[in-house]
């Protein structure tokens, strides 16, 4: 990328001069530009959803749309690296990473590159592969949906692009750190993945920030396509500051025999709103969903996912786990819906929560459809406050309250950290404990 004179972005607000800007500077193909322009005339025109109220309070005005005051990872300051962490080829086997509104550093084995395996950035990836991006993008997430997929569509910048050939399975997991480090900044990054027929990928995101008393906004849009037989496991650890606001969509579609599991950590931002959706189309695909959110003082998580079959004998499982503590909110808000055409299918759904204290909220808002009598959703909810008992049993045992509460939370959450690699679990315990 060239060096650029950022002061120009750095100028609050948004108008049609930034995006010709931001598409100028990353040198795009015209077409890329038109999209741009359109997303951004739909984003003007469409009104937040009524049902969001945390939404209206939204100045779009307060926000800068990127920032790129370093170039390259060489640049970061040692401070900023150790955020980002040490690459470990023994965990993973390709990575990206992400300062504000680029990716910095990319790397994937030499083996698989031979393979065809693609693991770059979007930008490079509109340049190097247009044919493979313009199949794709924005065909999952049309940009008329709602305001804050067209809002990525017109300002995207960094994100991941990543295609698995046919028959390439995976041993070691893809890995991209998505960091906010300036001011009112706005992270607006787009991933996109094609798993072809017979392959599989196992794909993690980790998301931090500074903390600072202004806000900042993070749009991702994510795409994912599973062919025949394929598999996708998408794994997020998401530990946003309090000053992040966090309005994520994201979206598979998945083809006969294939499988989409998304891994769900949710411990940081001051309001977190993220659906995963599964698209079933191929007959016997499975969707899976397991997420956690970890709500503290003044946060609001209001996540769950959605889960669309069309194809026969498909099943889905989503299994939502909130903590709430310190006088937090948060609400399970789901979606399933079996077609006329899907029959013979399944759908299992619980939702737990555990109540840390008497000033907490929890609210479930499930809506399950099915439209053939061949079909089954099993759905249970359950909210628990604290166990006394095995509180007074820890203190007793000389643990204080609050490490009590963190090792019963810990354990409320097995499901989901036995999902992920040793390495990662343990960094979940670090972020549980954290205040």
């Amino acid at each position: 990328m060239k060096k650029i004179n950022n002061d120009f972005f750095l100028k609050k607000g948004l108008t049609e001069e930034i995006i010709r800007k931001i598409s100028q500077i990353k040198n795009e193909p015209k077409w890329m530009l038109n999209i741009r322009l359109k997303s951004f005339h739909s984003f003007l025109k469409i009104k937040n959803p009524l049902w969001a109220k945390e939404l209206k309070k939204i100045d779009f005005n307060d926000y800068v749309y990127y920032s790129s005051l370093l170039n390259n990872w060489n640049e970061l300051p040692k401070e900023i690296k150790q955020i980002f962490g040490i690459k470990n080829d023994k965990i993973i086997c390709g990575e990206n990473k992400q300062y504000d509104s680029e990716i910095i550093y990319n790397n994937l084995k030499k083996n698989l590159k031979s393979k065809g395996v693609i693991f770059c950035s979007l930008e490079d990836a509109v340049k190097s592969y247009p044919t493979i991006v313009k199949k794709y993008f924005t065909k999952l997430m049309k940009i008329s949906e709602n305001k804050y997929i067209a809002l990525n569509t017109a300002v995207w910048s960094g994100g991941s692009f990543i295609y698995i050939p046919k028959n390439i399975n995976l041993t070691k997991p893809l890995q991209t750190h998505f960091h906010i480090n300036t001011k009112n900044v706005g992270q607006f990054e787009r991933t996109l993945i094609i798993v072809d027929q017979n392959s599989s990928l196992n794909y993690i995101e980790g998301c931090t920030a500074l903390v600072a008393p202004q806000s900042n906004l993070h749009t991702a849009v994510v795409e994912i396509f599973v062919k025949k037989n394929a598999s996708c496991r998408y794994i997020t650890i998401q530990n946003w500051s309090k000053n992040v606001l966090n309005l994520a969509n994201k979206r598979s579609i998945v083809d006969q025999n294939g499988k989409m599991e998304w891994i769900d950590g949710n411990f940081g931002s001051k309001l977190n709103m993220k659906y995963p959706c599964t698209i079933l189309k191929g007959n016997n695909s499975v969707g899976k969903y397991i997420s956690v959110a970890h709500a503290k003082k003044n946060t609001v998580h209001d996540t769950g996912a959605k889960m669309i079959h069309l194809g026969q004998n498909t099943k889905s499982y989503i299994v939502a786990k909130t903590i709430n503590g310190y006088g937090s909110k948060t609400i399970y808000r789901g979606i399933v819906k079996i077609a006329k055409s899907a029959k013979k299918s399944f759908s299992n759904v619980m939702c737990d929560t555990l109540l840390l204290d008497n000033k907490s909220l929890a609210q479930t808002v499930p809506r399950e459809i099915i439209n053939n009598s061949t079909s089954t959703i099993k759905h249970e909810a359950k909210i628990t406050n604290i166990d006394r008992e095995k509180m007074f049993y820890l203190n007793n045992k000389k643990i204080d309250s609050l490490e009590a509460k963190n090792l019963l939370s810990l354990g409320f959450v097995q499901s989901f950290t036995k999902e992920l690699p040793m390495e990662y679990a343990i960094e979940i315990n670090r972020l549980m404990n954290k205040e």
